[in-house]
């Protein structure tokens, strides 16, 4: 049987099955919650990031999902210092030059709280003279910490990150730490 899994990852948890760090460390990492054999993810999440990873054992379904070269929509939540005003969120859309180049076209939008969102562990750091927002972005490629430096680079620095969406797949009805298994796709498509 093949396996096909959308998993929550919490915050401060490594995206792969072992931790290759420090020897003795205490990082959680996949293996913490995801007990089976043979089960790789599918792309990767920040460990200060959370949200949806699909993980499978198919070897050419990760590849498909994973590669930035299939263009697979990825949906963030990105709350942010301050309220981006119409521009910063134009600029976000159109392309932000980083150092590593300029990013693809994007879809960026203000939002309100998303419903059911879980508290973090620990909770972000609040600033009584700076208010915050939640920006919901959509991007086609996978730079490292890529939509983190997307808003610092027009202004809105990101407090806490969640992946919300991988193609047709979303982490509707999981809490952090929960995973199921999904019917293998045939053929994934690259979504919203």
């Amino acid at each position: 049987m093949a396996w096909f899994i959308r998993f929550n990852k919490p915050y401060d948890v490594l995206s792969q099955f072992t931790d290759r760090g420090s020897a003795g460390s205490s990082r959680q990492t996949l293996s913490d919650f995801i007990d089976l054999p043979g089960v790789y993810p599918a792309g990767r999440l920040d460990r200060d990031s959370e949200g949806l990873m699909l993980l499978t054992d198919d070897g050419r379904l990760q590849a498909r999902i994973a590669d930035p070269r299939h263009k697979m929509a990825k949906t963030y939540w990105a709350q942010v210092e301050g309220i981006p005003d119409a521009a910063a969120l134009r600029a976000l859309a159109e392309g932000v030059d980083l150092n590593d180049g300029r990013t693809r076209p994007a879809r960026a939008r203000l939002i309100d709280t998303p419903p059911d969102l879980w508290p973090r562990n620990p909770p972000i750091r609040v600033r009584k003279s700076v208010p915050d927002s939640w920006i919901e972005l959509t991007i086609r490629e996978g730079r490292n910490r890529q939509v983190r430096r997307m808003t610092a680079a027009v202004g809105h620095p990101t407090l806490r990150l969640i992946r919300a969406r991988i193609g047709d797949w979303t982490i509707d009805g999981l809490a952090p730490g929960q995973w199921e298994t999904l019917p293998a796709p045939a053929h994934p498509r690259s979504g919203h």
